[in-house]
């Protein structure tokens, strides 16, 4: 169970809001027995950073407001107040909510195989299908979700057991030179993953926009303080937008690119840390191994499924 908790403005006086909302209903979901607590995902003040100017006052007179679209720049601060999660958690589910948008069938996360299976055929996801369900011979399968939609895809059906068997025999080929995959997955994580040569460069390019909003602010205070001919202000204002606008989306590219690494190194660390904890042979199939390891498996048919762990790793059973 995630809460949900939000606040409507920037104000200081807001982040009190906040917290009691975050302490009320951590509380009340860990109170419960028949709940798990999971945490708070999603909004970026969560992770310490704040966007300012989401909107701006129209008329100063009647104090009427309006949503800010692109009329006037925005703020985005980072590290603002203390974060509730760290960077790399707050951007490995970002990531993840992205990855649960693609494919071709709705993300469901009933079952641990759900949203997990692929179809070699169609790419979309498998479902569970239970066969004989009022009879000693019921047995639970899985099935591509459109299998029986239009062009009916020839990837097999599986039974749970199959697919824990499966996963056993991929777990223990992965394990076979385990400490010099860890020995890898850290060398990866600290040579992909670094952050600080982007941050420098973001750095660099937030300076450069505050200095021209600072040129716009003065162009906007002298046209409105100076009676001057327009198409002369549009000409000096119209530039230095076109440069702020610039200069905007290399800093959003780099902050993409800031982003992906802070979420690839979260999710490696966590990989690393599941296989640090396990033995060299599993004999039997783990809720947490099936969880911490796999990315997804890909059936294309009866002996080729391809087990995608999440470091990249690919093994066909």
């Amino acid at each position: 169970m995630a809460g949900y908790a939000r606040v409507s403005t920037d104000t200081d006086e807001q982040f009190t809001s906040y917290e009691a909302q975050v302490d009320y209903y951590t509380n009340y979901i860990k109170s419960r027995e028949d709940w798990e607590f999971v945490s708070i995902f999603t909004n970026k003040k969560y992770k310490g950073d704040a966007l300012l100017q989401k909107e701006f006052t129209v008329d100063y007179l009647t104090k009427k407001k309006k949503t800010n679209e692109g009329e006037v720049p925005q703020y985005y601060v980072e590290n603002n107040h203390e974060p509730i999660i760290s960077p790399e958690v707050f951007e490995m589910v970002q990531q993840e909510f992205e990855r649960r948008k693609d494919g071709n069938s709705r993300y469901s996360g009933v079952d641990i195989f759900s949203s997990k299976i692929k179809c070699g055929c169609c790419g979309s996801y498998f479902g569970s299908k239970v066969w004989h369900s009022t009879d000693k011979y019921r047995r639970v399968i899985w099935q591509c979700n459109h299998k029986f939609d239009g062009q009916k895809c020839t990837t097999p059906h599986l039974a749970e057991d199959e697919i824990k068997a499966a996963f056993i025999k991929a777990v223990n080929k992965l394990f076979k030179n385990k400490n010099e995959l860890i020995s890898n997955i850290e060398l990866i994580r600290k040579t992909l993953c670094d952050v600080s040569a982007p941050e420098e460069q973001q750095k660099s390019k937030r300076t450069e926009m505050a200095v021209l909003i600072e040129e716009m602010n003065d162009c906007i205070a002298t046209n409105a303080r100076i009676a001057q001919n327009q198409e002369e202000y549009r000409k000096r204002y119209g530039p230095i937008v076109c440069r702020y606008e610039s200069a905007k989306a290399e800093y959003e590219k780099i902050e993409k690119q800031i982003s992906d690494n802070l979420a690839r190194s979260e999710a490696m660390s966590a990989f690393i840390k599941t296989l640090k904890n396990q033995g060299n042979v599993v004999t039997a199939f783990d809720d947490a191994l099936w969880g911490g390891l796999l990315d997804y498996l890909t059936v294309y048919k009866k002996g080729d499924i391809r087990f995608t762990f999440k470091d990249g790793t690919e093994i066909k059973v």
